[in-house]
């Protein structure tokens, strides 16, 4: 490795955690510490909303999609866009008149605690499983290419040490350390992106760009008749997607605390809406890089390359293909992704035990005689050692644990915006009914996950939310008959 990569990937990894919490000003409260004080610009929300929900495998991921598909992730971002604005218009007003810090905290004002209990459990368990193999994953192409660049280190130990970094942040600095961070973060690698889209495009050659320009990869759907399998027709990236954006950002505390921290309910629709058109750029930036590699080696498949998936695509260009210094940005980039996804789901997971099991917390804290913002700092500890218990523990498991721990987060989002809707736009529903629905819509759905294979096929990622959601709604008519034909 270079020094100037070095000296890159280090200032960044030092200088970022004390500019996160220089910036996240002091800390005197537990409301502070998980909520932001609610003072903070809506720009920096709608650049952490970025952050949060991409990762190391986003940014690696997509260009190697691209590759061999074209655009089709912006495709999908269309329907994200349509999502996040049913999101804006529909459910924030409920939560901001609900003067909620954890979003299930509104189911439980409507259903009941033990309602608002058992989904902040289902968030927490898929949380932990979800961003456990996203942490593992994501250390992967990191590790590798650090060891391309003559610096091997252990797998293990490069999440430590992310970790440990992220961890020190996010526990002194709480939600504003997170949000800002996450706006540095972002900032990073698409300053990364964008420098290798103008390195491709300015070594291109004429007929390279000519290649490009009249090939078919700039269209945004599959024109497929499998509208339940593949995940990128108009169907399912346009109304699936917008249906699993609602789900993400409108049920899931790891996004939706970052809305509630806004200043107002205005500045909320903004970041929502906001960010959705920034993931869509974001999407389209990386595709782009996937097609100029198309190019650059003359529409060569990736085996004939010599790589073993698409996943190795851009790790190969970051090593082989960019400038020292500029390849440290890269490396410092995907780092980055890591870091704020694993930041914000510290935080997210933090406020909803303290805030969903407030009682408990306040009974431990006594009896551990720690002050309540002590207590919630040590909370963020244990979750970081969890997370990466978790990590390690997908490391040593095959295809099907790996799988399960992908596809998990999608399996309870369908329930969860079942939950959400009858709340909100059903005023006969009952906490009787929906929390029994809830609990075989999981059930069911873990079920699907697991061993359905239409046509030997996975069922596309895309449809898995609205499977669920409509399985949910049909679990609570189906309790409701029950109770009402008992009395």
């Amino acid at each position: 490795m270079s020094a100037i990569a070095l000296s890159i990937i280090c200032i960044y990894c030092l200088g970022l955690p004390l500019v996160a919490f220089a910036l996240s000003g002091r800390q005197d409260s537990v409301s502070t510490y998980v909520g932001g004080r609610h003072d903070l610009p809506w720009w920096a929300i709608c650049l952490s909303l970025v952050a949060t929900e991409t990762s190391t495998l986003t940014i690696i991921s997509i260009p190697g999609v691209a590759y061999g598909g074209g655009m089709v992730f912006v495709g999908l971002g269309v329907g994200y866009v349509i999502g996040r604005a049913l999101v804006a218009w529909l459910f924030v007003p409920h939560y901001f008149s609900g003067r909620v810090g954890s979003v299930y905290q509104y189911l439980g004002q409507r259903f009941g605690q033990a309602m608002e209990r058992t989904v902040s459990i289902t968030f927490l368990a898929t949380r932990v499983l979800a961003e456990g193999i996203r942490l593992f994953a994501g250390m992967l192409p990191v590790a590798a290419i650090l060891s391309a660049m003559d610096l091997a280190l252990p797998q293990w130990l490069v999440m430590v040490v992310i970790v440990g970094l992220t961890l020190g942040y996010t526990m002194l600095g709480g939600l504003r350390a997170v949000v800002w961070s996450d706006a540095i973060q972002l900032g990073v690698y698409v300053a990364g992106t964008m420098a290798c889209i103008a390195l491709l495009y300015h070594h291109a050659t004429d007929l390279q760009i000519h290649m490009l320009r009249h090939s078919n990869r700039f269209h945004l759907f599959h024109k497929s008749r499998l509208y339940f399998l593949d995940p990128y027709t108009p169907c399912a990236a346009m109304i699936g997607g917008a249906i699993m954006a609602m789900a993400s950002h409108g049920t899931d505390q790891l996004l939706v605390q970052r809305v509630l921290a806004a200043r107002s309910l205005a500045d909320a629709r903004k970041a929502l809406v906001g960010s959705g058109v920034l993931v869509g750029c974001l999407f389209a930036m990386l595709s782009l890089v996937g097609m100029l590699l198309w190019a650059r080696n003359d529409e060569k498949s990736l085996a004939a390359m010599g790589l073993p998936a698409s996943d190795a695509l851009f790790p190969d260009f970051i090593v082989h293909g960019l400038p020292h210094g500029l390849a440290g940005l890269l490396v410092a980039g995907l780092l980055s992704a890591t870091m704020g996804s694993l930041s914000a789901t510290l935080n997210a997971m933090a406020s909803a035990t303290l805030l969903d099991f407030a009682a408990p917390c306040r009974a431990m804290a006594r009896w551990m005689r720690l002050s309540p913002l002590g207590f919630a700092r040590l909370v963020t500890v244990l979750w970081a050692i969890i997370l990466v218990l978790a990590a390690l523990g997908f490391a040593r498991s095959h295809g099907p644990a790996v799988v399960f721990g992908l596809s998990v987060a999608s399996c309870a989002y369908g329930p969860m915006l079942g939950a959400f809707a009858c709340a909100m736009f059903d005023r006969q529903a009952d906490g009787r009914d929906v929390l029994p629905a809830f609990i075989m819509a999981l059930a069911v759905m873990c079920g699907a996950m697991m061993f359905w294979r239409p046509h030997g096929h996975a069922i596309a990622f895309t449809w898995l939310v609205p499977l669920g959601g409509g399985i949910m709604l049909a679990c609570v008519w189906i309790m409701r008959g029950i109770r009402r034909g008992r009395a």
